[in-house]
Formats: structure tokens, C-alpha cells, sequence
């Protein structure tokens, strides 16, 4: 009997992010993946974002039923008993046999015949176990750092970070925000589009960050007239109140701008105002010029670390490369790739970004610097960094002027502005504000 295709899609899909380190939700965007039906492409969704989502947690029940060190199985025996156990312990409308039988032809589909006698004890073992509780309310009864790790899969290191950080409750909100499906938040571009958008059969409602904004509760917003015709963009709160914090200039420039939800804001806010977008990849930057072709903007591909222009602007937007640790809920594969080491390497990347953005910047003029990392390194200790071997006199601004700037215009939802910052910087949390993890500094020439 054949694979079903969505299953198959997800064992393929899951070996590329293990082998190339590529992500999840990209590839599950992809033209090949694109062809199958609605319901294959739903299943093949849950299946893959939930294996990466719950990773360590199905691994310590594999390991509990398998003869063998779960270090020695191959990759193929690995990601079929994980799709296995996943489906047992999250899927309850997928009988457990259906389970079994296709992580049994999976392994032969990825050419390991031999495993499958392996493959079908282990899973079957672990079908005459009682299934746990709901994986929510367990994480929510934790009440050590390690419990909290271990049963919301989170890398140790990682949770003891936050909990440092921000306090045990809001670590813990944010593993629980983490572990759940974000829903699908949109920006809406012009007046009449909300009313077409219900018509056309979508649930929405108001965003909790921006008035812009809506979340999307039923319905495939990729599917109606309004979104081929650009009128609608899915975009993060936090994504978008980022940009919206850029403010208005005469010459924009974005350091590192692809996928291009940010330049498609600040090319909105200014209509008349020439904007340049840098990106390093060519591919990208060949994508970003159709997405932004009906603005006025000049997409020029280069490495925001040695910007290649000599023109000075008076609104610069410089949302660096980061680990992403704000998105976990969207791209959990970051959370079992990223170590501690690679918070040093990518924070003189980071620097180095913000040094060379810094040269840039009219006098009078301001940068906005932005990750969505929760991490101090990439963070505030860039900014002081950066600012601890300036010469050209930039200063910090405090972020509230700006948020309130932005609530007297009517762009947000938010009334608890103060929530939303740390210190002078704009710090967004999942779990706490219901979107992605931002960290945002305004700096002034």
C-alpha cells in the first residue's frame, strides 16, 4: 500500500530540514508541496511543524520503547518513528494502526527495509501505553526550570535563559505560546478590503497590537481576490509595528530587506519618498522587486556590513539577521540548531550591520535597529556596544515617544504602550502580547 501523500510530503519535507538546515515553513510554501490538495497540505502541515514543535518530548518516548539508542538510528528510522508517535499522541482522529502501518512504509520509502521490523515493535509497544495528558496543561504545571523544559520541548539552556531574564511565569508563557499554532495575522492595506475579505467567507478579528491589523480564525486568506491583488499582506503585529516605528522621511533605506513585509510598510507611509532596499542574496533580492514593484522602491542587492551607497538618508530601518528565538512558534527547527556560541558570532555580525547602517544616517536622522531575537546579545548588548564606539554622536531615544506617536495616529490597538517597553527599547514577548518576540532601539543622528 502506498504512502499517503501527505505523510509522504512530511517525511520529505523533515529530511531536508535535518540534512540542509532549511526551514520548515518555506519549504511547505514551495511549488511542489503547493500541488497537494487542501487536505493533503493541512496534514502534512500539522505533521511537520508538530514533530519539530515537540521533538525532545517524542524522542524521550521513542528512547523508553526502543532497544536501541536513539544516537544510532538512522535519520530515516528516526523521522518515520517520530511521525508515528506524534500522530498517537496529538492526532486523535488518525487511528493508531493507520500510524503504525505508514511510519512502516515510510522507512521503506526511505530505502531502510530492514529497519521496518524496528519501526512497527517500537511503535506498536507504544501503542499500549495510556496517552498523557494535554501537553498544555502539563506544561502549565510545571514548577522547575527543567520540568518546564522537558515537558514544553525546549532546549534546557534556552529556558533558563528567559527564566533568568524575564521571570519563571512569563518563561513559562512563553514555551506554552511557543507549542501552540500561531494564527494567521494579516495587515489590512486599504478600507474596504475587511468587509470583502468576511464576504469571501473569512473569520477575522481585531488585532491585539495594531488597529490595522486583523487575526485570521477561519478561511485561507491566500485564496481570495484581495490578497492576489496586494490589498492584504500577512504580516506579524510585531512585524508591522517594527516598520510602523520607522515613521515618515524624505530618503528611506532598509539594511536588510527581504522578504520585504517591512519596505512594503515604509514604501506605504511614504508614497512620495524614494526608498532603497538592501538585500545580501540575489535570488531575494529578485523577489522583492516584484513584491514592491508598484512602490517607489530601488532594490539593490549588497551586504548591509559594507553598505554599497554614499548617500545619506533620514530614516533607516536595519532589522538584522538574528536566531530568530522570537519566532519559535513559526520556525521551532531553530530552537534544536541554535547553541549558546552562536549568540557571540552572530552579535558581531550584528555590529557590524548596525556600524555600517549608523554611516548612513543623515544628521538629524534616525535608525531603527530590530531583531526577533529574546536574546540580550543581539540586543541591548548590541546597541551599547555599537553606541560605546561611536563617533559621529548618535543617542538613544526612548521608544514610548514613538508608540505614543503612532497611538495618537490611530495605528494601535494596544493601550498598555508601557507593556510593550523595556528600559528605552521596544520589547515584544510571545505568550505575553499574542505575536512573535520583537526587539526594537531608535537611535538619532
Amino acid at each position: 500500500m502506498p504512502v499517503s501523500p501527505a505523510r509522504a510530503a512530511a517525511f520529505e519535507i523533515l529530511m531536508r530540514v535535518e540534512r540542509d538546515n532549511s526551514y520548515a515553513s518555506e519549504l511547505l510554501h514551495a511549488a511542489r508541496y503547493l500541488k497537494l490538495s487542501p487536505a493533503d497540505h493541512g496534514l502534512a502541515t500539522e505533521l511537520v511543524m508538530g514533530v519539530l514543535r515537540w521533538r525532545s518530548l517524542l524522542d524521550q518516548n521513542i528512547a523508553a520503547a526502543s532497544s536501541q539508542k536513539l544516537a544510532k538510528l538512522d535519520l530515516e528510522v528516526l523521522l518515520a518513528l517520530r511521525l508515528g508517535v506524534y500522530q498517537m499522541l496529538f492526532l486523535e482522529r488518525i487511528p493508531q494502526r493507520a500510524s503504525v502501518h505508514e511510519s512502516v512504509e515510510l522507512v521503506k520509502r526511505g530505502r531502510k527495509q530492514s529497519a521496518a521490523p524496528f519501526v512497527n515493535a517500537v511503535l506498536r509497544k507504544l501503542a499500549q501505553v495510556p496517552t498523557a495528558e494535554d501537553p498544555i496543561l502539563a506544561i502549565q504545571s510545571a514548577s522547575t526550570i527543567a520540568a518546564l523544559a522537558q515537558l514544553s520541548a525546549h532546549p534546557l539552556w534556552l529556558v533558563k535563559r528567559w527564566v533568568e531574564q524575564f521571570g519563571f511565569a512569563t518563561a513559562k508563557a512563553i514555551c506554552i505560546y511557543n507549542q501552540t499554532v500561531p494564527t494567521t495575522t494579516i495587515r489590512l492595506r486599504d478600507a474596504g478590503v475587511e468587509d470583502e475579505l468576511r464576504s469571501a467567507g473569512l473569520e477575522l478579528a481585531q488585532g491585539t497590537l495594531l488597529t490595522r491589523a486583523r487575526s485570521v480564525f477561519r478561511g485561507d486568506v491566500t485564496k481570495t481576490k484581495a490578497f492576489a491583488a496586494g490589498r492584504v499582506a500577512i504580516q506579524d503585529e510585531a512585524s508591522q509595528l517594527v516598520a510602523l516605528l520607522v515613521g515618515r522621511g524624505q530618503r528611506l533605506l532598509d539594511c536588510c530587506a527581504a522578504p520585504g513585509g517591512k519596505t512594503s510598510i515604509l514604501a506605504e507611509r511614504n508614497p512620495e519618498a524614494p526608498i532603497t532596499a538592501l538585500e545580501l542574496h540575489p535570488h531575494r533580492a529578485r523577489l522583492l522587486r516584484k513584491l514592491v514593484s508598484a512602490h517607489r522602491v530601488r532594490v539593490l542587492a549588497g551586504d548591509a556590513r559594507d553598505i554599497p551607497l554614499v548617500a545619506e538618508f533620514d530614516r533607516v530601518l536595519a532589522d538584522v539577521p538574528c536566531s530568530g528565538t522570537g519566532t519559535l512558534a513559526r520556525n521551532p527547527e531553530i530552537k534544536w540548531r541554535l547553541t549558546p556560541e552562536d549568540l557571540a558570532d552572530l552579535q558581531s555580525r550584528q555590529v557590524a550591520i548596525l556600524s555600517s547602517a549608523m554611516s548612513r544616517v543623515a544628521s538629524d536622522g534616525r535608525l531603527i535597529y530590530s531583531t526577533c531575537s529574546l536574546e540580550p546579545e543581539e540586543n541591548s548588548e548590541v546597541i551599547e556596544k555599537t553606541l560605546a564606539a561611536d563617533t559621529r554622536s548618535f543617542c538613544l531615544l526612548d521608544c514610548r515617544e514613538e508608540l505614543n506617536r503612532l497611538s495618537e495616529e490611530g495605528e494601535l490597538a494596544l493601550k498598555d504602550t508601557d507593556s510593550l517597553v523595556s528600559g528605552k527599547y521596544l520589547r515584544i514577548l510571545p505568550g505575553v502580547h499574542g505575536s512573535d518576540g520583537f526587539f526594537a532601539a531608535i537611535l538619532e543622528h
